[in-house]
C-alpha cells in the first residue's frame, strides 16, 4: 500500500500536523463500480452494506441511533458507562487503539475518559465523516496522537505503510461484526486478529438473540428513518455508477429471519423496469428485491465460537441488565 498522508488542517497532501494525520487508502472507484454492478446483475439482487454511508447516509446514521426504538447505541452506552474503567484495563498505554468502521468516532471518547492510548487509528471508508471525527478528536482530546485512516477495512489485515510500527488493540462497537456472513465474520475477524498480532486484545460490542417484536421495531421504526437510510443507498450507488436510480419505484423491508437468527434489510421493486449503466442494462422485476444489510444475533457461546474459530479466545464479558447487548474482551491465541 502506498496511501497519501495529508494534512487534515489544509486538505493538502504537505507535511501534515504531528498529532493528526489522514491516510487514504480508499479502494479504487473502479473496483467499486464492478462490486457493485456484480452484485446487481446477480441471481439475487445484493449490495454491501458499507455502501450506505456516504455524508447524508452517515448523518441519517446518527439519526437511527438515537432513536427510541433501536435499543443497540442505548444498550452499549449503558455498558461503556457502567464498565468503561474494567473494559480499559485490559489495555496497555503503550499500544495504538485501532477502531474499524469508527464513523463519528463518539464511543470511543467513553474509554479516552479512562485510558489515554500512544495513539488512535480510525479506520472509516467516508471521508467526509473521518476527517470530520479526526478533527474533532483532536480539539477535545489534543494530546492525543490520530492516525486516521480512510480505507474499507474489511479488506484490511495490516495498517497502511504510512502509519508508524507499534503494539495494537481494537476497539470494534456496535454490532457491525452481525452484517457479516459467519464465513466472512471468521474472515474479518482473522484479518484483525493478523493486524493486531499475537495476544492482541479486541473489544467488540456483539447484539445478542431477543424477541423477534423488539428486532422489528429497531429497524422498523416509526419515523421512517431506517426506510430513509435503506433508500439512501441508491443515491450512493448512483453516484458510483454515474446513473440515476428512482427511488420511488423501490421501497424499505426489513424482518427477522428467525431460523437464521438474523434481521434481513432489502430494497423492494415497486414496479418493473430498467436501468443503463454505460451500456450495461439493469433489470428489476416487481417484487425482487435487493438484499442490503444482514444483522445477525448471537448467543454469547455461540458468538465465543465463532471468535475461536478466528483464532481469539473470549477473556471476560458485559452486558446491559435486559441482557440486549453484549460487549467482549477477545485476546488473541
Amino acid at each position: 500500500m502506498h496511501p497519501q498522508v495529508c494534512d487534515a488542517q489544509q486538505h493538502s497532501c504537505t507535511e501534515p500536523a504531528p498529532r493528526l494525520r489522514i491516510h487514504n487508502v480508499k479502494p479504487p472507484l473502479v473496483d467499486q463500480r464492478q462490486e457493485i454492478l456484480s452484485g446487481l446483475m446477480a441471481a439475487n439482487k445484493r449490495v454491501s452494506p458499507k455502501y450506505f454511508y456516504d455524508e447524508a447516509g452517515s448523518r441519517l446514521f446518527d439519526q437511527i441511533t438515537e432513536l427510541e426504538e433501536y435499543y443497540v447505541t442505548r444498550s452499549e452506552r449503558t455498558i461503556l458507562e457502567r464498565e468503561g474503567r474494567a473494559i480499559c484495563a485490559y489495555l496497555s498505554r503503550d499500544t495504538m487503539l485501532i477502531e474499524p468502521g469508527s464513523g463519528s468516532s463518539e464511543k470511543v471518547k467513553m474509554l479516552l475518559q479512562h485510558y489515554l492510548p500512544a495513539s488512535y487509528a480510525p479506520i472509516e471508508i467516508s471521508e467526509y465523516y473521518l476527517e470530520r471525527a479526526a478533527q474533532q478528536l483532536h480539539v477535545d482530546f489534543p494530546e492525543l496522537v490520530v492516525h486516521a485512516v480512510c480505507a474499507d477495512f474489511t479488506s484490511l489485515d495490516r495498517m497502511p505503510d504510512t502509519v508508524p510500527e507499534a503494539p495494537k488493540a481494537a476497539f470494534f462497537p456496535g454490532s457491525t461484526i452481525g452484517n457479516f456472513e459467519q464465513g466472512a465474520a471468521v474472515q474479518l475477524l482473522r484479518n484483525l486478529r493478523r493486524m493486531l498480532g499475537r495476544r492482541g486484545k479486541l473489544l467488540i460490542g456483539v447484539d445478542l438473540i431477543k424477541h423477534p417484536d423488539t428486532l422489528h421495531a429497531a429497524y422498523n421504526d416509526r419515523q421512517g428513518i431506517t426506510a430513509r437510510f435503506n433508500l439512501n443507498l441508491l443515491n450512493h450507488l448512483g453516484r458510483i455508477l454515474n446513473c440515476s436510480f428512482d427511488m420511488g419505484k423501490f421501497r424499505h423491508r426489513a424482518f427477522y429471519n428467525q431460523a437464521l437468527h438474523r434481521i434481513e434489510m432489502h430494497l423492494e421493486c415497486r414496479e418493473a423496469h430498467t436501468l443503463d449503466v454505460d451500456g450495461r442494462v439493469l433489470v428489476f422485476r416487481k417484487g425482487e428485491t435487493i438484499h442490503t444489510e444482514n444483522s445477525y444475533k448471537y448467543s454469547i457461546e455461540g458468538f465465543e465460537s465463532l471468535a475461536g474459530q478466528a483464532g481469539f479466545r473470549r477473556r471476560q464479558t458485559w452486558t446491559d441488565s435486559e441482557r440486549n447487548f453484549s460487549f467482549h474482551c477477545l485476546e488473541g491465541v
